[in-house]
């Protein structure tokens, strides 16, 4: 029986603040105990080298997805389960995401801001209902979550945009969150496949 697949997006830096990392690493050793499979972008730098260290010396399967081009920028790390090289940025996100039954953004920079409005658009035109999870450690991501607010307000997007993604605030929430999704099938909500171009 395949694994399910936790789709992690996250920075290649390891940001200022020391919670990120721990919270990386907590996340990394819950997918492996959870016996789920982590999806991510293969680097060995910053919080996805904790998120995917920790998950593997537990002894969770991980496959690492990397274009061509960032394979020394970020030490594409060779030890995985599955190693994959891509040719750009947008057949990462695409493997990884049809690779995947959930989507979890920690936090990052621009590649982590880019990855999650890629699949929530996607989600926003209807090409999937995979659920999608920010960490919001230490209140990371509330600026991001108030700006998609101040969109909705400017009408320029429907108040159900706040329903195709989930901020949560520790490790323990977005695991419990991932198990009651998972344990109702995640394959029943996969609508269609992601075209090569996706409109926005």
């Amino acid at each position: 029986m395949q694994l399910p697949s936790i789709c992690v997006f996250c920075g290649s830096r390891p940001g200022t603040n020391p919670a990120h990392a721990a919270a990386a690493r907590a996340f990394g050793e819950t997918i492996a105990r959870e016996g789920w499979r982590l999806v991510y972008g293969a680097g060995d730098v910053g919080l996805m080298g904790e998120v995917a260290r920790a998950a593997q010396g537990a002894g969770a399967p991980a496959l690492g997805v990397i274009p061509v081009h960032l394979l020394g920028l970020e030490k594409g790390k060779r030890d995985l389960t599955t190693f994959v090289i891509t040719e750009d940025m947008h057949e990462r996100k695409k493997v990884m995401f049809m690779n995947s039954d959930a989507v979890v953004v920690l936090p990052g920079g621009a590649g982590s801001l880019d990855e999650f409005f890629e699949v929530l658009t996607w989600a926003q035109i209807g090409l999937h209902g995979k659920p999608i999870f920010l960490l919001d450690i230490g209140g990371y991501w509330r600026p991001l979550t108030a700006l998609i607010d101040h969109v909705i307000a400017e009408g320029f997007a429907a108040p159900s945009l706040n329903d195709l993604f989930r901020s949560v605030d520790s490790v323990d929430e977005l695991t419990a969150a991932l198990r009651d999704y998972l344990a109702e099938g995640p394959q029943s909500r996969f609508i269609r496949p992601v075209p090569d171009q996706p409109r926005g």
